[in-house]
């Protein structure tokens, strides 16, 4: 059976406290695949994955390279994709 663990969603001004950057540098780490990109919540608006969010700040802390950091986001996106899959199934089952 599939357990529900909720999905928080944080808005820009709380990652760029978080990180410690600017807009600029956001936008630039996105690009670079060195910062998960954000999902869309309908219109303009957009928002960041919580616990994604948390592993890319612990693989700082832990001080990997750009490349692992990279690595690990493609991992979350993949990991993404799939919950959304799993979420979807539980609601429509």
């Amino acid at each position: 059976m599939l357990t529900h663990t909720p999905i928080k969603i944080i808005r820009r001004p709380e990652v760029l406290v978080r990180f410690g950057i600017g807009n600029t540098c956001l936008h630039s780490r996105i690009n670079s695949g060195l910062i998960p990109p954000p999902v869309s919540l309908g219109g303009r608006s957009v928002g960041w994955v919580d616990h994604e969010l948390d592993a890319v700040i612990s693989a700082l802390a832990a001080g990997e390279t750009d490349n692992e950091i990279k690595e690990l986001i493609q991992q979350l996106l993949i990991r993404r994709k799939e919950i959304a899959k799993d979420m979807r199934a539980l609601y429509l089952a």
